[in-house]
């Protein structure tokens, strides 16, 4: 295969996913403007909860990988069968992982919020939110793992719509129950966790349904025709990519965590700010997700294959992509600073606290998709160990200190914290374009 056709393969496979990503993102930052309508405390109230609410989903996003990963490498093998095996292993696992940590997160709300730093101003509409997301999470776990299964066996624009259609849905409840328009009640907040919930039921259902087809590679039908169970050898499959990923999931959720902490002690209003940018650097991220989905089915593939010179030029022209799209968000972020947080908060001491968080993220975006690509193509190879690592370092220990230092000792406040987030993304970028450059990530066999 030339050049050519490598790049038209790898953007036939790289638009849907995405598309995919960025709506999901595009959602969140969505809930954040119309919950706004409620005031700056509610979008505080809801960003208290995104780092508990992804170290909950940690050992499924650990899991995801895995299976991606596994079910790519299969696929570029020709091994059908141990795939289905793989992916019936894996989805028993899931569903009953999240029964258990969706009940224990609902019971402990309380003081999970308020140990994330939440104010009175800020906590029962936190409590309310979580409460209602975790106790819908299964859903979401559902989802998450069969697409992941169907990334990773190159079916990308699947996954597309079914995280469209439930972006769309939860968008349009955010109008209903929000604000309480057309008859319905006004929530609040409440609403929308209603909205994300709802919105992940219909996508659950719609990801099952992609898999009750004879003729996709992962399928029910297959699964059931030809008799085939979750075994104990999957299972240790599935754990040895994923542990480390895992281990990396969570450290990492304790240094975002740590983060988000710092930044509530500055107050509402810079809390608000900060959780704007943080869902404005989500968009930033989905493109370099659904970039590094892309290089993950095409890597694993590669290598089944046998073919680890394709496997690093998939790499490499995913992450040319990428730089190209950070170019232009970049140029988007510079001139649309302003109007970005106007569309959210009127009180002028938040837009400017905005804006100046905006400045901070044009020099993340150069480094963020880029990293996010190369660390994508490490784990799909099974690279596990080192991105763990790397990113450990990272986000737990150069993010927090960073930010403890440029925000507290340096007296820089919200700023000095991004600036700590700055670090954190340039290192990993570091770490990452040394290991893919070296290229032993071919090498290992899962």
């Amino acid at each position: 295969m030339n050049q050519k056709e490598m790049i038209k393969k790898t953007l036939n496979m790289a638009w849907p996913a995405m598309l995919e990503s960025f709506f999901t993102a595009f959602a969140g930052l969505i809930d954040s403007l119309m919950v706004s309508s409620v005031g700056a405390y509610a979008v505080a109230a809801v960003g208290l909860t995104t780092q508990p609410k992804f170290l909950g989903l940690a050992l499924f996003i650990a899991a995801n990988v895995s299976i991606s990963a596994l079910v790519a490498r299969r696929m570029g093998e020709g091994k059908r069968e141990e795939a289905n095996r793989i992916f019936s292993t894996f989805l028993l696992f899931i569903i009953a992982a999240g029964i258990v940590i969706s009940i224990l997160l609902v019971a402990f709300a309380d003081p999970i919020i308020r140990l994330c730093g939440s104010e009175t101003e800020t906590h029962d509409a936190a409590v309310s939110y979580f409460r209602i997301v975790m106790g819908g999470m299964i859903f979401n776990v559902i989802q998450m793992g069969v697409n992941s299964a169907q990334r990773g066996a190159g079916n990308t624009r699947i996954t597309m719509r079914t995280n469209l259609t439930a972006s769309v849905v939860n968008i349009g409840l955010n109008y209903l129950l929000i604000q309480g328009h057309f008859g319905f009640p006004a929530l609040g907040v409440k609403g929308a966790a209603l909205a994300t919930v709802i919105g992940t039921v219909v996508a659950s259902v719609m990801s099952i349904v992609s898999i009750y087809k004879d003729t996709t590679f992962i399928s029910i039908p297959y699964i059931l025709k030809n008799k085939i169970h979750p075994a104990a050898a999957a299972l240790k499959q599935i754990i040895h990519v994923g542990y480390s990923v895992f281990c990396e999931q969570v450290l990492m959720r304790i240094g975002f965590m740590l983060t988000a902490l710092m930044a509530a002690k500055q107050g509402t209003a810079a809390m608000a700010a900060h959780q704007v940018g943080m869902n404005i650097m989500a968009l930033s991220f989905s493109f370099g997700d659904g970039l590094q989905a892309t290089a993950v089915a095409l890597i694993g593939f590669s290598l089944g294959a046998k073919s680890p010179d394709m496997a690093k030029q998939y790499g490499k022209i995913c992450r040319r992509i990428g730089s190209a799209i950070s170019v232009v968000l970049a140029v988007l972020y510079f001139f649309g600073a302003r109007w970005l947080y106007g569309l959210f908060f009127e009180e002028e001491d938040i837009i400017a606290i905005g804006v100046n968080i905006m400045y901070v993220i044009i020099v993340i975006v150069m480094l963020q998709i880029s990293q996010v690509i190369y660390m994508g193509c490490l784990r799909g190879a099974g690279d596990t160990l080192y991105t763990a690592i790397a990113s450990t370092i990272s986000v737990t220990i150069i993010r927090t200190i960073g930010s403890y230092f440029f925000g507290y000792i340096m007296g820089w406040g919200i700023i000095g914290i991004w600036l700590g987030v700055l670090a954190d993304q340039l290192s990993r970028f570091l770490f990452a374009s040394i290991r893919f450059r070296q290229g032993k990530w071919v090498q290992i066999k899962i």
